[in-house]
């Protein structure tokens, strides 16, 4: 069945792919983004696909938003921004964009007579969890303002569920990889970064002594998730969205292969990241298809993606990382 969709953030990392997921189905779908860190280049293309309209606009423009939810099926709100340090340093921003933004969003699928809110949260909500792997039911420990906004979100996102009875649904999001990751941003995903690295031929970066591990999860396999809470009949419920497994920064260079130069450990940083998500299994019927292996091929597959990335050596790190330091530890090592 056709159905009318909008994707907030859709010509970002992950609204891309669920944009070109979304059109492979039938859907039409509508791209909303205000490309401050979406690219319109993650969209070239994908028209051919089906009927795809792109709006740039900004979701902290409540009267813009309102103009385009009216009939609409299936609402994905991805748009955000994201990255650690800029959120210390320009936390009212995050403010407005990750929670003024995000009530626009459902007020507007509440009058619009939404069929469908599906939103994206982020693991990075748990901070730095007691047990591995993690629940839905883990103990919320923001660590810094990106983490808390993306948590309110969710927490507005659940609050009109429950009070307006528009059926949503929050997917937390575990380390998401792939093509078109983002480029941008102070020492940015670390697929990024290493990918820009290793076309420059310069060591990849590794923060600590790259034992930490992280539940890496492929960018298709998420569009999947988001399909699938869509089209199920589940409301008003959390979910959990990672690989069923976690792998070493280390794993990650031998697979890319390269040298390697050491950077200081970064406070606030979990050493795991690894998702309990056996509800989505259970109850969405999500399997991620993706092994680790696989999705690092694939990354090198698409690696001149990269090729105009930003380059990090272990200066300018230290230089982008200062305020980190100096907020959430003790020193800059």
């Amino acid at each position: 069945m056709e159905r009318r969709v909008i994707v907030t953030g859709g010509a970002g990392f992950i609204g891309s792919h669920l944009v070109e997921r979304l059109l492979s189905e039938g859907h039409q779908v509508t791209a909303i983004d205000n490309l401050s860190t979406g690219r319109i280049e993650n969209l070239a293309g994908l028209d051919g696909l089906g009927k795809l309209n792109f709006v740039r606009a900004d979701v902290t423009d409540e009267s813009t938003v309102r103009r385009f939810f009216e009939g609409v099926d299936w609402i994905f709100h991805l748009a955000a921004l994201a990255d650690i340090v800029p959120s210390m340093q320009h936390p009212l921003n995050y403010h407005r964009c990750n929670v003024d933004g995000t009530v626009n969003v459902v007020e507007a699928a509440r009058l619009g007579g939404v069929k469908r809110l599906i939103y994206a949260a982020s693991s990075s909500c748990y901070g730095i969890p007691d047990m591995y792997p993690t629940p839905e039911t883990a103990a919320i420990r923001p660590q810094y303002p990106y983490a808390l906004t993306k948590f309110l979100g969710e927490q507005i996102v659940m609050h009109w569920g429950q009070v307006y009875k528009l059926p949503v649904v929050s997917l937390r999001l575990f380390n998401v990889y792939g093509p078109r990751s983002r480029t941008s941003g102070t020492y940015g995903a670390v697929f990024g970064v290493f990918l820009a690295q290793k076309i420059a031929g310069k060591p990849f970066t590794v923060v600590g002594d790259g034992t930490q591990t992280r539940d890496f999860t492929y960018v298709t396999d998420v569009a999947d998730a988001f399909v699938k809470a869509a089209q199920s009949e589940v409301s008003h419920e959390v979910f959990n969205i990672g690989s069923g497994a976690t792998y070493s920064v280390n794993r990650l260079v031998e697979l890319l292969g390269g040298d390697v130069v050491y950077v200081p450990k970064r406070p606030g940083e979990p050493d795991c990241t690894f998702a309990d998500a056996s509800r989505a299994r259970k109850i969405l019927g999500w399997h991620p298809q993706y092994s680790f292996e696989e999705g690092v091929e694939a990354m090198l597959q698409h690696i001149d993606y990269w090729r105009s990335a930003p380059v990090w050596d272990p200066d300018s790190i230290s230089e982008a990382t200062r305020d980190w330091f100096n907020y959430l530890g003790t020193s800059t090592g």
